[in-house]
């Protein structure tokens, strides 16, 4: 299992163990990590599974892929660090990784 800790807006910090394989937004759907949408069912299709990056973790993370970030122009104050989760792939080099939850979705 890989250790995935995702802050909701209001401090809360949900501390999931997280099957390789499944994306972050998938993990937060599972354990109602509030302020997670997901409102096409992790079809890249939407902006309601928006994150931010803890910015230690950019760099593994990566990039978003060209599709995401033409979803991201949909979201609520996008940042360098912004992601949508439901592209986030839980991987074992991932084990530790910090999302917050913004304040709003689109």
């Amino acid at each position: 299992m890989t250790k995935l800790t995702i802050v909701a807006f209001d401090g809360t910090r949900f501390e999931l163990d997280a099957e390789p394989g499944s994306t972050v937004m998938e993990n937060a759907v599972r354990n109602s990590v509030p302020g997670i949408e997901a409102e096409c069912g992790g079809a890249c299709a939407c902006a309601t599974c928006h994150v931010y990056v803890d910015e230690e973790w950019t760099d593994r993370v990566g990039p978003p892929a060209p599709m995401e970030e033409d979803m991201l122009d949909f979201a609520f104050e996008v940042k360098p660090n912004s992601r949508l989760s439901c592209q986030i792939k839980v991987k074992p080099e991932l084990d530790g990784l910090v999302v917050n939850v913004p304040e709003r979705q689109a």
